[in-house]
């Protein structure tokens, strides 16, 4: 017996000591690729030394000789802290990420080759300025730069996933910066899904299309014909939700871009200098899409957000013009059904007659799986998309494909030199005139200068026929003359507000103009409920400050709750007498003490937030899904239109509250109290029954997670960041929600960057990411911003340099090499 014993325990030791030797293996490699931020570096590619001034926050500070240099060292920057993001960025563009991942990401690949983002990017290199091109050439030279000293240097490859993941580190191109630029237009996208999900809406009947998808309040539009009318041939039974192709650039419906911005002139401002807030929303994620840089070029110093792979601030300020962006919403994609020749599907019709597609074949090549070859196939209209991308198969009749228009699948984008000519203007005025060579992604341009603030629309705008079909809210039949694209409209009547007699601008994607079809700008925007919140901040002060503007981002009350509690509550506050401690009835009053006493402010220490949140999500629930049947699973956040017009009865829309299925009538008071309690028990098997120990932000937590390491076990803990948070839906400081189970209320969309600029004294604008400058899981860089951006903290914005040197956590040096 004892002979076992002593074996088993030679054998567990045995195990624990293999163990922490192969840990200790795993931190070294890893280890190996956290840069050394106090080096000197014998380098090809310059013309004369750069320094690399590391912040104690790691903000590289870049100084050189010519801009070039300045750019090049930029890229090494980049690479030396998220090779790996840049790597899967590219990937993505390219539609290569099977290679590394295998089958998981066939469908995502196989979508990125069919609308050739990178082909057009390849294509557009030559359409950029000279000064532009050099800029890339040079930025692709310092990434190249730093992957020969990664592979030189035995230096873990520039980051650990490599090791995990056995992919190429293929040299950077300019060609790659302007695909990873396209792929911004690609995540903020929006309107594909909007117009399938309408058109399937519109099927079940045009009364239910305008009350869950209505128009933003202001004068309307003609009804849009069923779409059934338009494609008698399409089945009316409607499909569920295709799956989400894994590491797809497309977010889901209503998680793509949005953003806040306000700017205030001097005359409203307490310092006397302009005022510029911005804090655009994406995704979030482990590390975030932006790194914080300062570049000192020859028409002076730029700082703000970049995103790894770019070599541009793309919002930020020089020493004399601020910039921030939010999403446009343009209606800037439409959806074509195109008709086969039912003798020769290869051909599709036209106006002219029967036409070929435009075809080729692409082969992916997959890891530990056979190559896939794909057919492309492109109309006059743009790419063919398969049914089982967007659901598109449950709005194509049978014998037709669906074929995508779309402003960044035009030839020539300048969006980059736009950019590029934004960064070294001086005066909004400058800063106007670079913005009409904007192609896509179509944004609001806030613009603040010492003397005035102005807003202005950039990206292409489709023309349009006045005779459209569907007014492009709905896919169209691409045969007709009528629908088809007519060029972009000009740039002149982009939408724009130039030093308003107010002085102060304001967007939060928004409905900017009301202008009737072909002249709109869309149907569909990003917000109706955040703009009353930033109105009213904005209007209650004469003059605003630096610490106003913080406050505004930073503000966590929700118009939609304000308006939809009365309505929804209206005839349950306060009726009967107090029901029994312990029983449902006690815990529903007891909610609605909560919610009545409630101002509407999302913090993540509250329970009445949660109450809220989870009652409007059960009360739309019932609303829709007995209409709707599978169809209702799409709406995943609530709508505040439509839960407003529904109870206030609206065009009739009252009749959402009545339920099909049952003989009696309910009444929307009936519905909003089933809705609540059923909240409630969900609320209580969650986190207990007392109603009063119940917190918004455990509910709402910020996911920022990895996008290849956070699924899989025991890495998670290492690589996801993960923090309560106030703020949600419809807040300024916004937290959008995933909407699925079983985390609905988890905060997946955020402002990933803040910035604060301020005119009077350019040297105390602030600015903040959501995680940390490094990509590294190691390194101290990694999540050492999450905390101040949780709190609401920033970090100094300077373009001094000795302040910059004063506070360097370390200086790397680059020096032309001798040969």
């Amino acid at each position: 017996m004892f002979t076992v014993f002593r074996w088993l325990v030679r054998i567990v030791s045995g195990a624990l000591l293999l163990g922490m030797l192969a840990g200790i293996g795993i931190w070294y490699f890893a280890a190996r690729s956290l840069p050394d931020y106090d080096e000197t570096h014998a380098v090809t590619g310059l013309s004369a030394p750069v320094e690399i001034v590391r912040t104690t926050e790691n903000v590289p500070h870049i100084f050189g000789a010519r801009d070039e240099d300045v750019f090049f060292a930029l890229g090494l920057a980049h690479a030396q802290d998220r090779l790996w993001q840049m790597t899967v960025l590219r990937r993505t563009a390219q539609g290569r990420l099977s290679e590394v991942f295998g089958e998981r990401t066939l469908r995502t690949d196989e979508l990125m080759r069919r609308l050739d983002l990178y082909g057009l990017a390849s294509r557009a290199v030559p359409a950029q300025d000279d000064a532009t091109q050099a800029a890339l050439a040079a930025y692709a030279r310092g990434v190249n730069q730093w992957i020969e000293l990664v592979n030189t240097g035995a230096r873990g490859r520039g980051a650990p996933e490599f090791f995990l993941f056995n992919a190429e580190i293929a040299y950077w191109t300019p060609a790659d910066s302007l695909a990873i630029l396209k792929l911004l237009s690609v995540q903020l996208s929006s309107q594909i899904q909007d117009e399938v999900l309408r058109a399937r809406v519109s099927v079940l009947g045009q009364d239910r299309a305008r009350d869950l998808m209505p128009l933003v309040p202001g004068p309307g539009v003609a009804a849009l014909p069923d779409y059934a009318q338009i494609f008698p041939g399409l089945p009316r039974d409607v499909k569920t939700a295709n799956s989400d192709p894994v590491l797809s650039p497309f977010a889901p419906r209503g998680l793509g871009g949005a953003s806040n911005a306000f700017a205030a002139a001097p005359g409203r401002s307490a310092a006397g200098g302009s005022l510029l807030a911005n804090d655009p929303h994406l995704g979030l994620s482990a590390p975030s899409i932006w790194y914080l840089a300062r570049l000192e070029l020859a028409s002076g110093g730029v700082i703000g957000g970049t995103i790894p792979g770019i070599p541009l601030v793309l919002t930020g300020r020089n020493a004399r013009l601020g910039w921030g962006v939010t999403s446009a919403y343009v209606d800037d994609q439409d959806l074509f059904i195109e008709e086969l020749n039912p003798a020769d599907p290869e051909r599709y019709r036209t106006p002219q007659g029967w036409k070929a597609f435009e075809t080729r074949r692409a082969i992916i090549q997959v890891k530990d799986a056979a190559p896939v070859t794909v057919t492309l196939r492109w109309t006059d209209n743009g790419p063919v998309l398969p049914g089982g991308h967007f659901n598109l198969a449950s709005v194509t009749p049978p014998g037709h494909v669906a074929a995508l228009s779309w402003t960044a699948l035009w030839e020539g984008d300048t969006s980059m030199s736009a950019g590029m000519t934004l960064m070294r203007a001086g005066r909004v005025a400058d800063a106007l005139e670079a913005a009409e060579r904007f192609i896509a992604p179509a944004q609001n341009l806030t613009l603040a200068d010492q003397d005035s603030v102005a807003m202005v629309t950039v990206g292409a705008i489709p023309k349009r026929d006045p005779a459209h079909a569907t007014q492009g809210r709905m896919p169209a039949p691409g045969w007709e003359t009528r629908n088809r694209w007519q060029g972009r409209m000009d740039f002149a009547t982009n939408p724009r507000f130039i030093d308003p007699p107010g002085g102060i601008v304001i967007n939060t994607n928004n409905k900017t103009v009301d202008r009737p079809f072909p002249d709109h700008v869309a149907f569909d925007w990003g917000d109706s409920q955040r703009v009353q919140r930033a109105t009213r901040l904005m209007g209650e002060r004469e003059v605003h400050s630096r610490e106003s503007f913080i406050a505004a981002q930073l503000d966590t009350v929700s118009a939609a709750a304000r308006g939809l509690l009365p309505l929804v509550g209206a005839d349950l506050w306060f009726t009967g007498p107090p029901a029994p401690d312990g029983t449902p009835e006690r815990q529903r009053q007891r909610a609605l003490e909560l919610l009545a006493a409630w101002d509407g402010e999302m913090n993540e220490h509250l329970p009445e937030p949660l109450i809220y949140a989870a009652w409007m999500r059960a009360l739309q629930a019932r609303l829709i899904r007995d209409e709707l049947g599978p169809l209702a699973a799409e709406f995943t956040h609530i709508e505040p239109l439509f839960i407003e017009r529904v109870f206030r009865n609206t065009d009739g829309a009252a009749r959402w509250c009545d339920v099909m299925q049952s003989a009696p009538v309910e009444t929307c008071t009936d519905i909003a109290r089933l809705a609540l309690d059923e909240a409630l028990l969900d609320l209580s098997a969650r986190y207990g029954a007392a109603v009063e120990s119940w917190r918004w932000g455990d509910a709402h937590q910020a996911r920022h997670d990895h996008a290849v390491l956070g699924q899989v076990p025991v890495l998670n803990w290492v690589v996801n960041i993960r923090q309560s948070t106030s703020g949600g839906d419809f807040t300024l400081q916004r937290g959008k929600t995933s909407g699925r189970d079983p985390d609905p209320f988890t905060n997946v969309h955020a402002a990933g960057y803040r910035g604060v600029y301020d005119f009077a004294d350019p040297d105390s604008s602030v600015f903040v990411i959501a995680t940390g400058q490094s990509g590294h899981p190691l390194s101290r860089h990694y999540d050492d911003l999450s905390e101040l951006w949780r709190r609401g903290e920033y970090v100094p914005m300077s373009l001094d340099p000795d302040l910059a040197r004063a506070a360097a956590a370390g200086i790397t040096r680059l020096v032309p090499r001798g040969d």
